[in-house]
């Protein structure tokens, strides 16, 4: 195995993990959401200095096998409904109402399309027919649309847009200025319900440029120092594929799925029934459920509470991170949505920001501490903190700062607790797996607000998704819409995936005899999705009966290296020095003397009990009482709840 790296640009701070053969590295940085190019290179740079011991990123470059990368920017195009201006062109006649069904849905339309929409019948013929779209492309044009979608429904949807594109191609050529960008809804997916598969092309639309701009910059950063292999881009479905065969559609979302990948991973490893993973970030905390060792998965996923005609990890996102804003309202607080980001962030960071965040709390609290956050980079300052919390929360209250502070806390941790609820009903016990910054730091109240008993803080917490991005290979998924499954509708139908699958892998660098793949049938029967193998082929029928919604589905996959983990280990069992002593405000507002250990410093084996605080160079695991931990062979963190007072 050469040398691989993962990056995960979150919304307030940029991941890599680096992995060479049995060592594992980490770094991090601010994200720069103005440029997100500038982080990308911040945190290559870092990462060279960790592995070299000063930065050198020519050196890591050229030794680097694969760099996979997930962005945030296509999510937070969405959340901001920040893109280009687009034209929707429908059959005409179709009413298109039935894209706003639901409020979500009449925002994000309007954002994006408003009322840049225009009428083609496709069954007119030459010059009629030429006229005619060449007067709904200038139409649109006038209005603004600076990309197209064409989504034409029916029986012949695919025969009638290729019959449009054909023309747009003809009277529109790329080579000339002025071409226009245009996307046909069945290139992007093939599914008969006009909906999902309209709102995905409008989606991937609104995307692509933004995305396409800044990956190509990246990717042409890898360039320049001659990277053996192009740019890996990590997408929301668990594989990866390079810059030019990624839609835009498939990085939206696809950092919290490298956390998933990562919990599956464990899950598997571990042999945990049930795994819940809770990532608290900056702005949220992205809850899942891993399940036998399957990541719960929607079939038609939403963006936005919009389904897509594309399968989205099932996650649940909670308004509270580490740098949500907490305020009082009509005598309660209130925690989130609204989050101060990475600029100005949370008001310690003295970089401008007044907002009371779990952040200013925290430190207030003495579980955070200005010599050890980020690496004691960052020098926290505790007279911005306590002056946006008395201001904001103690006085509105009528309380001192140390109720303010307790107050806080317990909020945040069951705002967080009901979002943890909603899976913990799908499964008969379950494990907390926390991550991210802020979730080690959180674990133990959240968890004991939910009634949950045993949690699992992983050794690479603060840079888990990036690190789950490392069991992702260069792959790619297709779906097909089947209306006739006998005769040779549906070998047909395979053998076009089967092609697109080779055409699509020599582009990747690779050969298909290279490659796995695996294909099923999916479909609905009574309300309940179920899926079938194509094994063999000839007898799948006769399990169709009833079936609705039909699909076949191809995914053609080229494995290459991951991280092994370190199987059980029979360890000594020993309970580590501490390195000092330090005064935490607890739940009973009393500061107490609890010892601090070096997560650095532990060795597999290690155990003791809370209250007690376990520092990483970039994460703070807090342990309440009644907790107990123990540090196994991999040097992940395994805490238990024994009974006790926070």
């Amino acid at each position: 195995m050469g040398l691989l790296m993962t990056i995960d640009n979150g919304g307030t701070f940029t991941d890599a993990c680096l992995i060479d053969g049995e060592r594992v590295f980490r770094a991090k940085t601010l994200t720069t959401p103005y440029d997100l190019t500038k982080c990308f290179i911040e945190v290559i740079k870092a990462a060279s200095k960790e592995i070299y011991g000063e930065e050198n990123i020519r050196a890591l470059l050229t030794d680097l096998d694969y760099l996979r990368y997930s962005t945030t920017g296509g999510t937070n195009a969405i959340v901001q409904k920040k893109g280009p201006r687009l034209g929707l062109i429908l059959r005409e006649g179709t009413n298109p109402s039935f894209l706003l069904g639901s409020n979500e849905e009449k925002e994000m339309f309007t954002a994006m399309v408003d009322d840049r929409i225009a009428g083609i019948n496709p069954n007119g013929e030459g010059q009629e027919l030429e006229a005619r779209v060449v007067e709904v492309i200038n139409q649109l044009l006038s209005q603004g649309a600076n990309r197209l979608v064409v989504s034409l429904s029916g029986a012949n949807m695919v025969e009638d847009e290729i019959k449009i594109k054909k023309i747009i191609l003809r009277k529109y050529p790329r080579h000339l200025l002025g071409a226009v960008p245009v996307l046909f809804s069945h290139e992007l997916v093939d599914d008969v319900n006009d909906s999902r598969r309209t709102w995905g092309a409008l989606i991937n639309s609104f995307l692509h440029s933004g995305i396409e701009r800044f990956l190509y910059n990246a990717e042409n950063v890898l360039r320049e120092y001659r990277t053996k292999n192009p740019l890996l881009i990590f997408h929301n479905d668990g594989s990866s594929a390079r810059v030019a065969k990624t839609t835009a559609i498939k990085t939206y979302g696809s950092g919290p799925r490298g956390g998933m990948e990562g919990t599956k991973a464990l899950a598997q490893h571990y042999n945990i029934p049930a795994l819940l993973t809770l990532d608290i970030g900056g702005t949220t905390s992205d809850i899942g459920l891993v399940k036998a060792g399957q990541i719960k998965e929607d079939v038609y996923g939403k963006i936005e509470e919009i389904p897509t005609s594309f399968s989205l990890s099932d996650l649940i996102s909670v308004g509270a991170g580490g740098s949500s804003i907490f305020k009082v309202v009509e005598g309660k607080i209130v925690v989130g949505p609204e989050s101060v980001g990475a600029a100005p962030g949370p008001a310690c960071f003295g970089r401008g920001g007044q907002e009371p965040t779990i952040t200013d709390a925290y430190l207030l609290m003495g579980v955070l501490d200005s010599r050890s956050y980020f690496r004691g980079s960052m020098v926290l300052d505790e007279s911005r903190a306590r002056a946006a919390i008395e201001e904001k929360i103690a006085k509105p209250l009528g309380v001192s700062l140390e109720e303010a502070l307790v107050a806080m806390e317990k909020a945040y941790e069951e705002k967080i607790a009901k979002g943890l609820a909603v899976y913990q009903d799908q499964a008969d016990e379950v494990t907390l797996l926390a991550f991210g910054g802020a979730g080690p730091m959180s674990a133990c109240g959240v968890a004991r607000a939910a009634g949950i008993k045993q949690i699992v803080i992983p050794r690479l917490a603060a840079v888990f998704s990036a690190f789950g991005i490392s069991f992702s290979d260069i792959a790619h998924e297709y779906q097909a819409n089947l209306v006739e499954i006998k005769g040779k509708g549906l070998q047909e139908k395979l053998n076009q995936l089967e092609e697109r699958a080779k055409r699509d892998m020599f582009a990747e660098g690779f050969d298909i005899s290279e490659c796995t793949i695996q294909t099923h049938l999916s479909f609905f029967r009574n309300g309940e999705y179920q899926t079938i193998t194509l094994d063999p082929l000839d007898t799948v029928i006769f399990g169709l009966e009833g079936a609705q919604d039909i699909r076949l589905h191809l995914k053609v996959e080229r494995p290459i290296a991951h991280i092994k983990l370190e199987n059980k280990k029979k360890l000594k069992e020993h309970a580590p020095a501490s390195l000092y002593q330090k005064s935490i405000l607890n739940t009973e507002k009393q500061s107490k003397e609890i010892p601090v250990y070096c997560f650095e410093e532990m060795k597999p084996g290690a155990i003791g009990a809370g209250p007690a605080l376990i520092e990483d160079e970039y994460f703070t695991c807090r342990i309440l009482e009644g907790w107990t931990f123990k540090v196994n062979e991999n040097k992940d963190i395994f805490l238990y709840d024994e009974g006790g007072k926070a």
